[in-house]
């Protein structure tokens, strides 16, 4: 989910920083709540907020750093009116399913599509075993993965769970998990604290890159089958790949199969109709500017992004995907 150095530069500074978007005369303040400081999420928070604020002067977007997990309690909360979601974790939400403690009932959301996200499982390339089994279940693991909010904890959680294991069992067998944000997970893996990262981010992603161009080189693992069919029957995840040259030698020497999932943005349903209308109008319009920010957003699809069937589709954004050609 990444940009190039000048961009990712603006980003930084963005995160103390505000956007603009229309709201009528009043002037007001939304809190949009996105990924780790140094993931994909981030990045295109802070660059859709931009494209807002060119076209709609008026209402400011405050861009925060959040996770999968937590970002639809926010929202549901009224702590942010605006949330990077997961397909997976959204209708979770919704429905109050585990790990969510009752439904939310006040979010919406405002399309899906946004940006396909894979998980990445890297290894260290001078020893150890290759298989995820063997990796995971092996004693001393030194293992890094992002903070507990995450989807991509979540995710590793339920791996684990399925071969048997779990955090506690891997620091009781030796070993150490290692959490933080992106940033911190690449110094982590260079300075040698861990040998294994698990990430969920949307290719080609930043982290990743920095790792490859970094000092200790690293090898994507393969997802065996039987644990990308349990993700996805048990929790709703789809299978996909991560394409042959998304990363060169050694990260990557072909395609590489992997659990997958997709963006999807909520908001708070108390968010007036004409303001989501005028936010969601003005993406569409602007769709071909979306790659720019990350190439992941180069899939968004007016045309079928209000299909979602997990939340309810907010009525300014039905106008607004209505005019796009999308119907429920």
């Amino acid at each position: 989910m990444e940009l190039g150095a000048v961009f990712r530069r603006g980003v930084l500074a963005a995160a103390v920083g505000t956007v603009a978007l229309a709201q009528g005369a009043a002037a007001q303040t939304w809190e949009m709540v996105a990924g780790a400081l140094g993931g994909g999420w981030y990045t295109m928070a802070t660059g859709m907020a931009a494209i807002i604020q060119e076209n709609n002067p008026g209402l400011t977007i405050r861009v925060v750093p959040g996770g999968g997990l937590g970002n639809p309690t926010r929202v549901q909360n009224g702590v942010s009116q605006i949330g990077f979601g997961l397909d997976f974790l959204v209708s979770t939400a919704v429905k109050g399913g585990e790990p969510y403690r009752m439904p939310h009932d006040r979010i919406a959301h405002i399309g899906v599509g946004y940006s396909p996200t894979e998980h990445h499982m890297l290894r260290r390339t001078d020893g150890g075993p290759t298989d995820m089994k063997a990796i995971l279940t092996m004693p001393g693991l030194r293992i890094g993965a992002p903070q507990g909010t995450s989807s991509d904890t979540l995710t590793l959680i339920y791996i684990l769970r399925h071969l048997g294991t779990s955090f506690d069992q891997i620091r009781a067998n030796g070993g150490r998990v290692v959490q933080g944000s992106y940033t911190d997970l690449a110094a982590a893996y260079a300075d040698g604290q861990v040998d294994y990262l698990y990430v969920a981010l949307a290719r080609p992603a930043a982290m990743v890159n920095e790792i490859q161009r970094g000092r200790r080189p690293a090898t994507l693992v393969s997802f065996p089958q039987d644990i990308r069919d349990h993700l996805s029957k048990e929790y709703g995840f789809s299978q996909g790949t991560i394409p042959a040259g998304t990363y060169p030698a050694p990260m990557q020497t072909g395609e590489v199969p992997v659990t997958t999932m997709d963006t999807v943005l909520v908001v708070s349903t108390t968010l007036p109709e004409e303001a989501v209308y005028r936010m969601v109008s003005t993406i569409i319009r602007n769709k071909d500017k979306l790659p720019a920010i990350h190439p992941s957003m180069a899939a968004f699809n007016p045309a079928v992004a209000c299909k979602y069937p997990g939340a309810p589709l907010h009525p300014g954004a039905r106008r607004a995907f209505a005019e796009a050609g999308c119907t429920m």
